[in-house]
This record gives structure tokens, C-alpha cells and sequence, in this order.
């Protein structure tokens, strides 16, 4: 199964970019990719979301499982979110995407589409950490899919 994550912003040279590598590089179960994009013009704010989910399907696979990560969205335990990737990976599915929206949040389009709407908690974190968190949590998965003790319950 390979995994995607579809990103608005770029994180350069910060500590949250750091920071999910040091977990993205971990991964070794799934082929991991991060697709960060910019919008090139200005858009109007009522446009923003529509505008931001055209980039951030561009790399999505054809019949990709989508996930969308959404401050409304479904809240997992690390094993409830380690069960659901290991069920898709037994389902045969090839290909699975995080979407992470800018400031204006996902375009409705989006959230239509994911087959998960998924929170990080209540809490509203920087989009440039979410993919932080989010790269660690897929660590967190993998580990606990082989049995690994990283993650004690």
C-alpha cells in the first residue's frame, strides 16, 4: 500500500519539516511521498478552498482511499487508527491519501470524497505540524501492525 500525503504550504527548512522526517524516514512498511503545494496567484477568499483541494487532488491516484484531515473529523486511538490502515492494507488497497488543507480548511469536495474524515484531536494544530503528527502516528501504526513495543497501551 503506498501512502500519500496531499499538503498545502511547504515547509522548507523548519523544525516542523525536521520534524517529519525523522518520523517519515522510519517508515519502512508503506512507500511514504509528501506533496506540498503553493497557490501561484492570489485567489479570492471565497475561491481559497476550491482552489486548494484542485491542488491537492492533482497527485491523488486514480481510485485512491482518501482521508481527509478535517478539525470535525473522526478522532482514533493510535490502535483504532493502526487497525483501520492494516484492514485497508488487507483489503488490497493500493493506494491511500491525506489530504491537509491550508488556513481556509478542506473544500467540501474533498470531504465528500474521503472514505475517513480524520481529526488530530480537538485542538487546532499549524498545518505544518499536522504532517508531523500525522507521519508519526503512521510510524505508531506501523509499529504496532509488526508488534512491535513502541507503543504501549
Amino acid at each position: 500500500m503506498r501512502i500519500l500525503i496531499s499538503a498545502i504550504g511547504r515547509a522548507r527548512s523548519r523544525p516542523e519539516a525536521a520534524l517529519y522526517e525523522l518520523y517519515a524516514r522510519r517508515i519502512n512498511r508503506w512507500p511514504l511521498t509528501l506533496a506540498e503545494h503553493d497557490l501561484r496567484s492570489p485567489v479570492a477568499a471565497t475561491k481559497l478552498s476550491a482552489a486548494e483541494a484542485a491542488l491537492l487532488a492533482r497527485p491523488l491516484a486514480k481510485g485512491a482511499t482518501l482521508v481527509a484531515l478535517a478539525e470535525r473529523g473522526e478522532t482514533l486511538a493510535s490502535p483504532a487508527f493502526a487497525a483501520r490502515l492494516g484492514r485497508w492494507e488487507d483489503d488490497g488497497v493500493s493506494d491511500l491519501a491525506f489530504v491537509i488543507g491550508g488556513a481556509a480548511g478542506l473544500d467540501q469536495s474533498l470531504l465528500d470524497r474521503a472514505r475517513l474524515v480524520l481529526s488530530l484531536g480537538a485542538m487546532t494544530w499549524p498545518h505544518q505540524l499536522a504532517r508531523a503528527l500525522l507521519a508519526e502516528q503512521l510510524y505508531r501504526a506501523q509499529q504496532i501492525l509488526s508488534g512491535h513495543p513502541y507503543h504501549r497501551a
